[in-house]
């Protein structure tokens, strides 16, 4: 057994050995008197090697810097050790020994530009910093599918990250050999959730990665990134948007109860949490963004610099934009009862940025045809499609959550590739 216990779990144990297994963060050797920093992923502990309190053999042994080691022995009260208490050793074992010179300082201390960074990955999440980032996302995901299924009683589904069609238009895909056919990797699980709405599942959700061809080097855009999705049966966009809402909230809230301290703390901004979305008509908004001479034309998508206006102007960390212009949404949006050149689409906004989006799905079949032809394609080419509404297709709703845009801007990054494990953008393929 190479530990019976994390750091943060040792630390309260007192008056019988106990083992922990780590890299070293930090070591001095003043002789008869050895101090060693050991790591894991719930924190460090001091380690004191000293004449007549450790066996002597202990004294002579030599560590460096990331070195993966196991002590085993007792823990001892030091006030001006990290977190008041240290471990004096009765065993050691040396359990690999690095070889070569660090490209990345783990401690934090020696910065490194953020291309060195993701080239050695596999030292950068060693940081404090970059692994509060990655807990964050975990409990997001967590909150995600626990709201949904227990509060809301969604069934999660596993569609595959393969088409024989491109989705979506057909556009920005990457394209793979699928034996004797040629496949597609698909840019949003899209038909798929909307199939299972058909099929009767009624309540779908799903977390998944998607793929989209585009050649674009921004902050805030990757070639492959983690969707977090949604799709209800018999509902309306305002239907979604409650939901989406209260998942939102409550995501939030459990970032901020678990990690809301350490992201203050290491980031500088605290975790808002909002008691609800206020909701804002695309039109509103182009209205107060013209008002602050901020030319924008009814029918322009919103640029980041309109979106960062919009968080200037409003004030508000999160917020929902509805009721957008038709020719600027996806070929399936609901046009309104009233104005079909309003969809019953929206955008859900976080901090400036937009972290979701989704619509009220149009599911009478002749309707998505002709939104189909206004946009000069052809609906033959979109059959695959349009033929599942044939068989009796509910009214339905979804969205989905960017789950590396949300975990950015809860902890106040500025560029996305912070919070992918392995970002894929146009230059990048390894690690």
């Amino acid at each position: 057994m190479y530990r019976t216990h994390y750091i943060s779990e040792a630390k309260k144990i007192r008056d019988k050995p106990v083992r922990i297994a780590g890299w070293v963060h930090d070591h001095r050797d003043l002789g008869k008197l050895k101090f060693i920093q050991v790591r894991d992923k719930t924190g460090v502990m001091q380690v004191t090697i000293k004449k007549g309190a450790s066996p002597d053999e202990l004294l002579s042994i030599a560590v460096n810097k990331e070195d993966v080691v196991s002590f085993e022995g007792v823990l001892q009260e030091n006030k001006v050790a990290p977190d008041g208490v240290e471990l004096i050793p009765e065993k050691f074992e040396m359990l690999n020994q690095v070889e070569k010179k660090l490209p990345v300082d783990p401690t934090g201390r020696v910065p490194s530009e953020l291309d060195t960074r993701l080239d050695f990955r596999y030292i950068d999440m060693r940081k404090s910093d970059i692994s509060l980032i990655f807990n964050v996302k975990s409990k997001v995901v967590n909150s995600f599918r626990n709201r949904l299924v227990n509060s809301h009683g969604f069934m999660e589904i596993h569609p595959s990250a393969i088409t024989g069609a491109a989705t979506e238009g057909g556009a920005d895909v990457f394209p793979v050999q699928y034996f004797e056919n040629k496949a597609f990797l698909v840019q949003s699980p899209q038909l798929y959730k909307q199939l299972a709405i058909i099929g009767g599942f009624d309540k779908v959700m799903i977390t998944m990665p998607v793929f989209r061809a585009e050649k674009h080097n921004t902050v805030s855009h990757l070639n492959e990134i983690i969707q977090m999705d949604v799709e209800m049966g018999f509902a309306d966009h305002h239907d979604a948007m409650e939901v989406l809402e209260d998942v939102t909230v409550n995501i939030l809230k459990d970032a901020n109860d678990s990690y809301g301290e350490d992201i203050k703390s290491t980031f500088g901004e605290e975790v808002k949490v909002p008691k609800k979305a206020p909701k804002h008509t695309y039109s509103e908004l182009v209205d107060k963004l013209n008002s602050e001479k901020f030319d924008i034309k009814f029918g322009d998508d919103f640029t980041r610099e309109a979106e960062a206006k919009l968080y200037e102007i409003l004030g508000e960390e999160l917020y929902f934009i509805y009721d957008w212009p038709t020719e600027v949404r996806a070929f399936y949006s609901m046009p309104s009862e009233k104005n079909e050149d309003i969809c019953h689409a929206f955008d859900l906004m976080y901090k400036g940025l937009e972290i979701a989006s989704g619509a009220q799905r149009i599911h009478i079949p002749s309707l998505i045809e002709k939104q189909l032809k206004k946009r000069g394609l052809n609906p033959a080419d979109f059959e695959f499609y349009t033929g599942a509404f044939r068989v009796g297709a509910p009214p339905h709703s979804g969205w989905s959550i960017g789950l590396e845009r949300l975990t950015m801007k809860i902890c106040s990054q500025k560029n996305i590739r912070e919070c992918m494990l392995f970002p894929r953008d146009r230059t990048r393929l390894y690690p």
